[in-house]
């Protein structure tokens, strides 16, 4: 058999076409099995796999390097939620955000940094469990690349929603883990259906659960939870699930330039205060 006439899989649904065909049967696509230079370019960088336990990760790898900057910090112990916390001067240096950072100091990049970084033990403990138990889920609905876009737009909302409140430093996932909950509720809401109403109630009602239970806890960045479900909410209806539309090449653009913007976020970040 001719190479050139095996079928190819259309780079819009990844579903299999004939190459020479003008418009995939699937979704539409045209000129589906053309391979142009920008989908070698985005195939790089495929976020196929693993994107949930990439962010946990990293998210452990930093918290670690927090307190190896400062490991005094380590003997501090102040109560129960002082467990293994990093110094303020660790998480500085590393990318906390607030309204003392992004206003006063124009580090606006610390809204993509402090995504990862934690303040003590049990809040990495909760937020890696709840992103674990969430993650997957996200994943199965959007696919990977729209996961991380969810997750770190998300995030990023939720600490706007703090600056914008006053909140002089904060940190962590749980802005982006609020925004999964937004987004799973809007699939739930959208879709309709017995599993879609059974997912909403399910995942609407852990939300309620956590929003409430941050009150009750100190030091709990509420607005950031706040910010972070709306943009889940916000970001998950114009980016659609899977379907509705499956995964393009633009959304892994999307999920690299985010990916490159945290990375620099954190070069920068222990350059200007180094």
């Amino acid at each position: 058999m001719n190479n050139n006439r095996r079928s190819r899989l259309c780079r819009s649904c990844g579903k299999l076409i004939s190459p020479d065909a003008p418009q995939c049967m699937h979704c539409g696509q045209k000129n589906p099995g053309q391979v142009t230079w920008f989908d070698q370019f985005i195939a790089l960088f495929r976020f196929n796999s693993g994107v949930v336990q990439s962010i946990i990760s990293a998210s452990i790898i930093l918290y670690v390097i927090s307190l190896l900057i400062d490991p005094a910090a380590i003997l501090n112990v102040q109560g129960f939620f002082g467990i293994l916390a990093p110094s303020g001067k660790a998480v500085s240096i590393l990318g906390a955000t607030g309204s003392h950072y992004v206003v006063t100091w124009g580090r606006w990049w610390t809204l993509f940094t402090a995504i990862f970084l934690h303040g003590n033990l049990l809040h990495i403990l909760f937020n890696m469990l709840w992103l674990s138990q969430l993650g997957s889920m996200v994943e199965d609905v959007y696919g990977h690349a729209r996961t991380f876009i969810l997750f770190i737009l998300a995030g990023v909302t939720g600490f706007v929603f703090s600056t914008v409140a006053g909140i002089p430093a904060t940190l962590g996932a749980s802005g982006g883990i609020f925004g999964l909950f937004g987004a799973l509720i809007f699939y739930g809401r959208h879709r309709g259906g017995h599993f879609g109403t059974a997912l909403y109630q399910q995942v609407g009602t852990w939300a309620i659960i956590l929003f409430v239970f941050g009150f009750m806890m100190p030091n709990v960045d509420n607005f950031a939870h706040l910010g972070g479900f709306v943009g889940g909410y916000l970001f998950a209806s114009l980016l659609g699930y899977q379907e509705l539309k499956r995964e393009l090449p633009v959304h892994r653009l999307i999920a690299v330039g985010l990916a490159i913007v945290t990375g620099a976020g954190f070069v920068l970040s222990v350059v200007t205060l180094l």
